[in-house]
């Protein structure tokens, strides 16, 4: 029961952190990196914990197929969703020093026929 418990809270507060980082953040590309890491992570805790509150076979084999699915989803989401926020021009942060995918960017589109 200790470590249902253990892992339900330390779920539970991964996704409260994934909460925190979608106000707290400057622009659109950290919020998502915060919330897709610590909120899917927390969400497999939760499951897992679900998984051995119950014991049972077929809600053990529900929670890894969600599982799975969520880590194999929620990183691909975020990542498409971030590259068409960048190209279509949603602004950085100030803060940003190193902007990576300019350059490639820049290079796709003197790649492209006129």
């Amino acid at each position: 029961m200790v470590v249902v418990v253990g892992f339900a809270a330390l779920g539970i507060g991964l996704m409260v952190v994934a909460g925190i980082g979608l106000l707290r953040m400057p622009d659109l590309l950290t919020r998502m990196h915060a919330s897709s890491k610590a909120g899917t992570l927390g969400a497999a805790l939760v499951l897992l914990s679900v998984a051995l509150h119950f014991g049972d076979a077929a809600v053990t084999v529900r929670v890894v197929v969600v599982c799975v699915f969520l880590l194999l989803t929620a990183p691909i989401a975020s990542h498409v969703i971030a590259r068409a926020a960048y190209r279509v021009g949603v602004p950085l942060s100030d803060e940003t020093v190193v902007d990576e995918l300019a350059e490639q960017m820049r290079q796709e589109r003197e790649d492209e026929p006129a």
